[in-house]
């Protein structure tokens, strides 16, 4: 009997270590006869699958044939956002102008579809993630304000606006500190300009900066040591009326009875929203992750304090100039000196040469050395002179200058002159006895010109 039994013992282990070995055949269900998908749900699943596992290459490159060989498929717009979510999944660099490429790409080509939103919150977030700190550059941090901005006003209803507003709160937490940070240095240097600018900035831009209180003491305070005290005055109330809970309010309320201006009383929605910051739950970073933070590239205590209520504002930076020096140009009419001359074009036209509806036909401009004063030719100085003209001959109408200002032949005897003529001709004068000399000097130099060149001549035949 015991032998009975430890024989069947052994034979059913025997049965069990062969169950237990043995290696169930792998059954390809894309090829079998059961499987009725479409070859482009395949080959997409397929994609998927290897997205989901890591292999990001071979997911996008499955995704890629599926759109090329399947470009009627129902996958196709799917497969385009796989493509975009699978560099944006894995990260870097490179991977993530891919990812904002290929979001932005499928908004233009699926702008009414669902995933359109989700797409445009995907490009704010890839922005995002590649924030710097505040005092470093913020490229990124402000596209991403202009993605986060963009989302919130094409979909308002969407399901995941909560999420979009707490992350554009936190980047305009981080571009304030910036903007703060220069302002502050500026404020202590004791450049009260630049630092006037900057704080102004912060202070009309983000108002749930969560040092916008601070920002608005130090512009009181800058505008306090000056002539116009009615600025500083503005800035302390606000203090007392927006932000009626920060620890400021006693000492701007003291400042504004020493100036003897009227304190506001606080705005109930600033008291609540107040309120409501502080006493909402915040992260906290432990003691051993805090020295970690110096070799973290992006933001850190900035994500912790900004704000976590509020409407953040949605309007785009302005590119408005204000507390900014601009460099205009002077004068840019050149006054008649060596060299220039005043060309007076006067239009031809009956009653003594006026013309126009204003009442004058003089246009007035800076001519170049050489130019000809009333008649708007230059003058050459290896031309002969002109003969002097006969009295008793009537003006011919090829001999009228273009802009003397004379009226047409046979309108008068004598030709009236105008002012501006008249100015003209004194100018024509001065620019003739300026041409004498350099009309010597020409002739001089072309003189020479010509010796040199028969002494060049000369020298090739006769060496000496």
């Amino acid at each position: 009997m015991l032998v009975a039994l430890t024989g069947l013992f052994l034979f059913t282990a025997v049965r069990c270590d062969a169950q237990i070995f043995h290696k169930k055949k792998k059954i390809n269900k894309s090829t079998s006869a059961d499987n009725t998908a479409e070859p482009d749900k395949i080959l997409y699943d397929k994609a998927l699958e290897d997205i989901k596992h890591g292999r990001h290459e071979v997911g996008r490159l499955n995704m890629q044939t599926l759109i090329n060989t399947y470009p009627d498929s129902e996958y196709l717009a799917k497969a385009k956002l796989a493509i975009a979510d699978s560099f944006y999944k894995e990260g870097g660099k490179a991977n993530m102008t891919q990812a904002i490429q290929a979001y932005k790409d499928f908004i233009v080509f699926f702008p009414f579809m669902q995933e359109a939103a989700y797409a445009q919150l995907q490009v704010a977030m890839a922005h995002y993630r590649q924030m710097e700190k505040p005092d470093r550059d913020r490229t990124e941090s402000r596209a991403a304000e202009d993605e986060f901005q963009i989302y919130l006003q094409k979909y308002p209803n969407d399901p995941l606006e909560g999420k979009a507003e707490q992350h554009l709160r936190e980047v305009q937490e981080v571009l304030a500190e910036g903007d703060f940070r220069i302002g502050y240095y500026y404020f202590v240097k004791g450049d009260k300009k630049a630092a006037e600018s900057r704080l102004r900035t912060v202070t009309s831009r983000y108002p749930l900066y969560s040092k916008a209180d601070r920002a608005l003491w130090m512009l009181g305070n800058i505008w306090e040591g000056t002539e116009k005290k009615e600025f500083a005055a503005n800035y302390y109330a606000q203090i007392v009326r927006n932000y009626p809970l920060s620890p400021l309010v006693p000492d701007a309320k003291s400042r504004l009875q020493a100036m003897k201006a009227p304190i506001p009383q606080p705005d109930p929605k600033a008291v609540a929203w107040m309120t409501a910051e502080q006493n909402t739950p915040r992260p906290h970073t432990s003691l051993i992750k805090k020295p970690m933070g110096f070799f973290k590239t992006g933001p850190g205590q900035e994500i912790q304090v900004a704000s976590r209520t509020g409407k953040p504002p949605l309007e785009p930076e302005s590119d408005s100039s204000a507390g900014t020096d601009i460099l205009t140009g002077g004068d840019q009419t050149r006054k008649p000196g060596a060299g220039s001359a005043i060309v007076a074009t006067v239009a031809a036209g009956g009653g003594g040469g006026t013309t126009g509806t204003g009442g004058t036909a003089e246009n007035v401009a800076a001519a170049t050395d050489g130019s000809a004063a009333g008649s708007g030719e230059q003058l050459d100085p290896n031309a002969p002179a002109a003969a002097p003209a006969d009295p008793n001959k009537p003006a011919a109408a090829s001999e009228t200058a273009a802009g003397s200002g004379t009226a047409p032949a046979g309108a008068a005897d004598a030709t009236p002159k105008t002012d501006a003529a008249a100015g003209a001709g004194q100018a024509t004068d001065g620019a003739k006895t300026d041409a004498a000399p350099a009309q010597n000097s020409d002739n001089k130099d072309a003189k020479k010109e010509s010796t040199s060149k028969k002494k060049k001549g000369l020298r090739k035949i006769v060496p000496w």
